[in-house]
């Protein structure tokens, strides 16, 4: 196993980012809404928090797949920014060179592995988080699926 994904994975111990990662994601999180020296897949998601109803930001990485762009959770059901995107009934804003109101929807299991395997291409950051390898047959994908939301952006 690559030594980095155990950092990767010590960053986000228990499935929530630590005292370092939030940094990071700091940091991230700015590069990503301004979209200088990142990818073009790098935004910024900002959603309203569930409990404290202020604008939560972290960056993201959207994927396209079959000419649509979806969302992934790396950390599964339990993160934070999936619970406040369910409560928030799918409404958030995408950040990068601008503001996109957008509407997030879950989509099926069934739908997951062909994206999770696109994201996984996409976003190597994303890679200790999920156990399959990015090559890997779509058996695989398809018997982790369940463990990873998956959003489509839909335009609001």
């Amino acid at each position: 196993m690559n030594p980095l994904y155990d950092v990767k994975r010590w960053l986000y111990r228990g499935g929530r980012p630590g005292l370092l990662a939030k940094g990071i994601n700091w940091v991230q999180r700015l590069q990503h809404t301004t979209g200088v020296l990142v990818p073009h897949y790098a935004v910024t998601l900002e959603v309203r928090g569930r409990r404290s109803g202020r604008p939560v930001r972290l960056p993201v990485a959207v994927v396209e797949y079959d000419s649509g762009r979806y969302l992934v959770s790396m950390l599964g059901p339990r993160a934070n920014w999936v619970l406040n995107v369910q409560a928030a009934g799918g409404e958030a804003v995408l950040h990068r060179r601008g503001r996109e109101p957008v509407k997030l929807v879950e989509i099926p299991v069934e739908e997951r592995p062909p994206i999770l395997q696109r994201y996984l291409a996409v976003a190597p950051g994303a890679r200790p988080h999920i156990p399959v390898d990015r090559n890997a047959s779509d058996t695989e994908f398809t018997a982790v699926a369940g463990r990873y939301p998956v959003f489509r952006i839909e335009p609001r």
